[in-house]
């Protein structure tokens, strides 16, 4: 296993964002784009408001190593926080564009980055309420002809972790709706940015059910924006998942 250190330090993976314009067009060429997407979002009293840019920005980069790519800079505002997967709007230090003006954003950047002669887009979410905007976003730019001669591959990190790995090492698992700030975020975090980690582990014992939304909002959503457990959580349990996902990842990108 390498170091953690390495996977936000590595200064071999070949960054997009760090070409010259006079570069761009050649060393892209042929090539996969990552685009990591995350958010500014609470995370309880415990984990960092980057908690949903860290992750998939890691993602990113170790997969840049795998397949020889280049990461573009990960995206940080997100969509709205939603109390049943986010905790919502009553935590400060959230940061979001409503539905709309986010899947624009994401139409209008993948539009820019299609005058570019790579040949595979990957884009890595990290935080849940993106997901649809982005897959409404691509799906229009693939029905408008976009990607004729290229492909692109959106998936939210948590997709690629298998029932049978959930089963053998998340016992009492809530559902990835559940997991905001809880065992594995605190895990992942503590495996990739340890020092963003503080040393409480608030629990929530009542996690809320998928796919309901209730006005008015119930406050037993979350304890202190934490909608499930975090006791049990480690860097160790975090590598795990990582290693896991990192390789799930690289086989969804290669196959033929």
């Amino acid at each position: 296993m390498r170091k953690r250190d390495n996977i936000m330090n590595n200064k071999k993976i070949r960054e997009f964002a760090e070409l010259t314009s006079e570069q761009v067009l050649t060393a892209v060429e042929g090539k996969t784009l990552i685009w990591p997407i995350g958010g500014i979002e609470q995370h309880g009293p415990h984990l960092p408001l980057n908690v949903d840019s860290v992750i998939p920005e890691a993602f990113a980069r170790v997969l840049a190593e795998d397949i020889n790519g280049f990461t573009l800079p990960v995206q940080p505002v997100s969509a709205r926080s939603l109390p049943q997967s986010g905790g919502g709007l009553e935590f400060p230090g959230t940061v979001y564009l409503d539905g709309s003006t986010f899947t624009a954003y994401i139409s209008r950047t993948i539009k820019s980055l299609c005058s570019l002669p790579f040949k595979q887009l990957v884009i890595i979410n990290g935080h849940f309420e993106n997901e649809g905007f982005i897959f409404e976003a691509v799906d229009a730019l693939r029905a408008e002809g976009h990607f004729n001669d290229r492909s692109v591959i959106v998936f939210s990190w948590w997709s690629l972790v298998s029932d049978d790995w959930t089963r053998e090492h998340l016992v009492d698992f809530p559902g990835w709706h559940a997991e905001h700030a809880g065992l594995t975020e605190t895990s992942l975090m503590l495996h990739l940015r340890p020092d963003l980690v503080r040393a409480e582990r608030p629990d929530h014992d009542k996690p809320p059910r998928a796919g309901i939304y209730q006005v008015p909002i119930k406050k037993e959503f979350s304890t202190r924006g934490v909608l499930s457990k975090t006791s049990g959580s480690s860097a160790e349990i975090g590598e795990l998942i990582f290693e896991h996902v990192r390789q799930q990842i690289l086989e969804l990108v290669t196959a033929d």
